[in-house]
C-alpha cells in the first residue's frame, strides 16, 4: 500500500495533558529527605528600596522544586528551581536586611535555612530618570567546559553604576558590583552555544541598553543522554473516525523545572507542547492528531527545553502505525 505523506495541523492552544506521578518505589530517586541548604547565598543592594539575593544552584540530578526567599523571619520571595537569583523590593533606604533562602521539593518538603547574609540599601537621591550608558568592549572566554569568564568596559552614569546584570539570551542570570566589569557564570553545558549580554544598573533601579552580544561555545561534548526524557513510548488509537499518537515519558532529571518540548515528527518539529501553569510531576502523557487514514507509518519522538534555555538531549525514536495492532 501506498503512503500519502500527512500534513499535521497541530493547534496548541488547547493541550489534553494527563500526569501521573509513581508510588514510592517508582524509581524517581526519591529518598524520602528533604533538601539541604542552599549554598554560594549573597546579598547586594541593587538601589536605595531593592536587594538582590542569589545562590547556586544544587548540584543533585533532582534539585529543588521551589526556593523561598526571607528577609529576617518573613518570607518575600517564592522562586522556581529554574531560578537562583531574586530582586527583594519595597524596602527602606539606608537600612541593614538579613536574608536567608531555603529549597522545597515537590513533594513540599522544606530544607533548613541557609547561611544569614546581610545587605544595606544605600541613602536614597533625589528622583532619577536617566540610565546609565550601554557597557562597551563586551568579550568572553569559556573556562573549562562548564563556565565562561565574560568582560566589558565601564558604563557612565551621573550618579554612578549601581551594579551590572549579566543575560543569558535575554534572562538575568546573575549580578555582580557596579565596581567590578568581570563576571564568572558556572552551570553551563558542555558542546553548547550561549549568548551573553550586560546591562548596567544605577542608585535609582535605571537599566542602560544591553551591550552587544558575545556568543560563546563551551568545550567538550554532550551526547544528550544526560538530558533527554527517558521511557519515551508512543502508540496511536482511534476515535471520532481519525487517528491519534500518544506520547509518554519521563522528564529529564535536571536542576530547574521543564516547562515545554519539541515534538518530532518524521524528523521534523510537529508541534511544541508547552504548560502554561504547573508541568506534570513524574510521568507525562499527550495524545495529537495523527489523520483518518490507517496503515500510515510514522517516526517520533520529543526534547526537552532546559532551564538554562538551551534544548535537551532527544528521547528515543519509536515508529508507529496508525490502526495497527498495539
Amino acid at each position: 500500500m501506498r503512503c500519502v505523506p500527512l500534513r499535521l495541523l497541530v493547534v496548541c492552544t488547547a493541550l489534553l495533558l494527563v500526569a501521573s506521578c509513581g508510588g514510592a518505589d517508582g524509581g524517581d530517586g526519591d529518598d524520602g529527605r528533604a533538601p539541604g541548604a542552599p549554598t554560594g547565598v549573597t546579598a547586594m543592594a541593587g538601589s536605595a528600596t531593592s536587594v538582590h539575593v542569589m545562590w547556586n544552584a544544587f548540584a543533585e540530578r533532582t534539585g529543588a522544586h521551589t526556593y523561598e526567599v526571607y528577609r529576617g523571619t518573613t518570607k518575600v520571595a517564592e522562586v522556581p528551581g529554574s531560578q537562583h537569583m531574586v530582586d527583594v523590593p519595597r524596602l527602606k533606604p539606608s537600612t541593614m536586611y538579613v536574608f536567608t533562602v531555603r529549597a522545597r521539593d515537590a513533594d513540599g518538603r522544606v530544607g533548613p535555612p541557609s547561611r544569614r547574609v546581610r545587605a544595606r540599601t544605600p541613602v536614597e537621591v533625589a528622583a532619577d530618570d536617566s540610565a546609565p550608558t550601554r557597557p562597551g568592549h563586551m568579550a568572553g572566554e569559556p573556562v573549562g567546559s562548564k563556565a565562561v569568564r565574560l568582560s566589558w568596559s565601564a558604563a557612565r552614569d551621573e550618579r554612578g553604576v549601581r551594579s551590572y546584570a549579566v543575560l543569558q539570551g535575554g534572562t538575568e542570570i546573575h549580578t555582580v558590583d557596579g565596581e567590578r566589569t568581570t563576571a564568572v557564570v558556572t552551570g553551563l553545558r558542555p558542546g553548547t552555544r550561549y549568548t551573553f549580554t550586560v546591562r548596567a544598573r544605577d542608585t535609582a533601579g535605571n537599566l542602560s541598553p544591553a551591550s552587544t552580544p558575545v556568543r560563546l561555545t563551551t568545550p567538550g561534548t554532550d551526547d544528550g543522554r544526560g538530558t533527554a526524557p527517558t521511557d519515551f513510548t508512543a502508540t496511536t488509537h482511534r476515535s471520532g473516525g481519525a487517528y491519534y499518537i500518544d506520547l509518554a515519558w519521563d522528564p529529564p532529571r535536571v536542576d530547574g523545572v521543564i516547562t515545554e518540548y519539541d515534538i518530532q515528527l518524521d524528523g521534523k518539529t510537529a508541534t511544541s507542547l508547552v504548560w502554561g501553569g504547573e508541568p506534570p510531576r513524574g510521568r507525562a502523557r499527550y495524545s495529537f492528531y495523527a489523520g483518518r487514514e490507517a496503515g500510515t507509518e510514522h517516526r517520533v519522538r520529543l526534547r526537552a527545553r532546559l532551564p538554562d534555555g538551551t534544548w535537551g538531549g532527544l528521547s528515543a525514536e519509536w515508529t508507529v502505525t496508525t490502526g495497527a495492532q498495539g
